[in-house]
């Protein structure tokens, strides 16, 4: 069993990054209240760096073959990634739920294949960048327009 952490520590070591990551930035999501939390960001950023990392591997094996990127693999993850953001947005009369959520999986799955390639600085910085945007970012924009930014919705007050 030990042989087998050894032989896959690099794998073991990148997808557990990932995870780590999308968990940071679900934990802001799950405080906020929002549909998407832990798990889904999670999975998000796990699954993102998995599909790179089968993608990596699989490079040896075509290597002769014309036409095969790894690239191939991470762009269909974006596909994949916006259909699953557009099944979050929203629309209720003339306003709009879910799009920074949409946005946030978005950016999740791009901070998975960041660790999948081995890019730990960039996955590490955009964590934070979006950290910064969920938390930070939703206060200055209450504070510049309070009407049209709704509270989340765990700090609601609860109407008696």
């Amino acid at each position: 069993m030990q042989s087998f952490f050894i032989a896959n520590s690099d794998m073991i070591l990148k997808l557990s990054l990932a995870l780590l990551f999308g968990i940071f930035v679900g934990l802001e999501r799950t405080i906020a209240g929002k549909q998407a939390g832990m798990r889904t960001y999670g999975l998000v950023t796990m699954g993102s760096c998995l599909f790179v990392l089968i993608a990596e591997s699989l490079r040896p094996l075509y290597a002769g073959y014309p036409g095969y990127n790894p690239i191939f693999m991470a762009s269909q993850i974006i596909v994949g990634i916006g259909f699953l953001g557009a099944g979050l947005i929203i629309l209720q009369g003339q306003s709009v739920h879910g799009l920074t959520t949409a946005a946030g999986l978005w950016v999740a799955a791009g901070v998975g294949m960041a660790v999948g390639f081995g890019l730990y600085a960039m996955a590490f910085v955009v964590t934070v960048l979006t950290l910064i945007i969920f938390s930070l970012l939703w206060r200055v924009e209450r504070t510049i327009s309070p009407a049209t930014v709704p509270e989340p919705s765990v700090r609601r007050k609860k109407k008696a």
